[in-house]
């Protein structure tokens, strides 16, 4: 009877413990961007608050030159207390004419690493590139996509010599964007640690059907994908932000996408672009306004 009864404890335990180990693996993401790094130089406080507010995990930070260094190292470390991991930000659409913008942000990144502490390091480095915003997607399409996979490629190496993540932001239609027998969006899936899908859409349905493909191309190669959304005004059409929207329904179209892919292991979490314009929705954040 005892041995009878230990085998169910055993059995138990295992099972509670895979349900465990299961919630730990599927803890999503709920990333966003901060481009304005003055906005902490500011007020850091303001900052923070607002990020716990929302269960910020990752957020992506703008990296400008003129901000001192030992700014950011205070920022980093009082996200990582907070359980907040930090990726450096950076990119520009003519980063593909030589890729001296990259290399810049790297030699920055090895500045700042020779003083930072453990506790002040980035988590991982993301970059926004957006090419198709250069004259040479125009023009020569073919030689834009080289450009640019050059920088990419570059890019993994500089951030793996360091051992950090590497990341991209790429839009929803790369995968209508032949590249030999594939398309753009499985290279960059294929080549980096992790892509953020600037899957601007303000309506639960719409933001999974155009994310689906990239989903099935980050299952083969084992990679995850977050799925961002847009905060702002723009000029693309009513249906591309939730600016018009408020924050409850931002948030029931979201919870529709997580629980679309809770199981599904390709999928991240929701990524919410950016700070600025999120804490500033309606002219307001949730404590007041920020002075520019």
């Amino acid at each position: 009877m005892k041995k009878i009864v230990g085998i169910i404890a055993f059995l138990f335990a295992l099972v509670v413990g895979g349900v465990y180990l299961f919630a730990q693996e599927r803890q999503t993401v709920r990333a966003t961007w901060l481009w304005n790094p003055w906005l902490f130089v500011k007020d850091e406080d303001r900052v923070f608050s607002f990020l716990q507010e929302k269960q910020v995990s990752d957020v992506y930070v703008q990296i400008d030159e003129e901000i001192p260094i030992d700014t950011y190292r205070q920022f980093v470390r009082r996200a990582t207390e907070k359980g907040i991991r930090v990726y450096a930000l950076d990119g520009a659409p003519n980063w593909i004419e030589s890729g001296e913008g990259m290399e810049r942000l790297f030699e920055w990144l090895t500045k700042y690493e020779s003083v930072a502490e453990k506790n002040e390091k980035f988590f991982g480095v993301h970059l926004d590139v957006e090419p198709y915003l250069h004259a040479w997607w125009r023009t020569n399409e073919e030689g834009a996509i080289a450009s640019y996979q050059t920088v990419l490629q570059r890019a993994r190496e500089l951030a793996k010599e360091r051992s950090l993540r590497f990341e991209v932001d790429i839009p929803f239609w790369f995968d209508r964007v032949r590249y030999g027998n594939s398309n753009l969006a499985e290279w960059v899936i294929a080549n980096t640690d992790g892509v953020t899908m600037m899957a601007y859409r303000d309506q639960a349905r719409d933001i999974m059907n155009i994310v689906k493909k990239e989903m099935q191309i980050a299952k083969k190669y084992g990679k995850q994908i977050v799925v961002g959304v847009e905060t702002g005004q723009v000029d693309e059409g009513d249906d591309v932000s939730f600016f018009e929207e408020d924050e409850t329904y931002m948030n029931e179209q979201l919870a529709i996408v997580q629980k679309h892919y809770a199981r599904t292991k390709s999928f991240s979490g929701i990524a919410v672009h950016h700070v600025e314009q999120w804490m500033n929705r309606d002219g307001k954040t949730s404590e007041g306004e920020i002075d520019e």
